[in-house]
């Protein structure tokens, strides 16, 4: 499958609103682990892509998302936290990469990110960091993609089972912009 990836920003978040509550719901429903537990509510979703359109609007927060060719349905998503401290200018965070269920194993998160990596870059971000459930599936993908293991911390968040489980850090060094 193909896919169109695009930025959006606070208008066009916005816009796609309903559609990213449906992503968003898709993957805590999926058991992504990514900062909810289910069953998540549409309004709770509704509320936090408000939150994320707001740093949008503050200029903080970068929105990529992924689309199938020629289609509007939203099939993906990863966030660019960027850090706004005068020494930290260079750095940002990989945060709530999403894919739908329909999409995934086709490759699109492996996309989202090479996109985002670029866009970081772009923006003179050239340390990402970025932390995922020890043990998922998508280390895999941050260790092949080159992120860096920095390590783990033990009883970091609630599981869905219910229990503390622990995070995994990693990191990537972009390299200066190429001109």
């Amino acid at each position: 499958m193909a896919f169109s990836l695009t930025s959006l920003g606070a208008a066009e978040a916005r816009a796609a609103l309903p559609h990213l509550v449906g992503l968003l719901l898709d993957a805590v429903a999926s058991g992504a682990a990514v900062g909810f537990l289910p069953p998540l509510a549409a309004d709770e979703a509704h509320k936090y892509w408000q939150g994320v359109i707001e740093a949008l609007e503050g200029g903080h927060r970068v929105l990529l998302v992924a689309y199938p060719a020629g289609e509007a349905i939203l099939l993906g998503a990863v966030q660019l936290d960027l850090a706004t401290r005068p020494n930290a200018l260079h750095r940002a965070e990989v945060s709530k990469l999403l894919v739908h269920r329909l999409a995934r194993r086709q490759g699109l998160a492996r996309q989202l990110l090479q996109a985002l990596e670029v866009e970081a870059r772009r923006l003179g971000r050239t340390t990402l960091v970025l932390d995922t459930r020890h043990g998922d599936v998508a280390e895999r993908l941050y260790l092949g993609m080159g992120y860096q293991l920095v390590g783990l911390i033990p009883a970091y968040f609630i599981n869905n089972d219910g229990q503390p489980h622990a995070t995994t850090l990693y990191y990537k060094l972009l390299g200066a912009v190429e001109t």
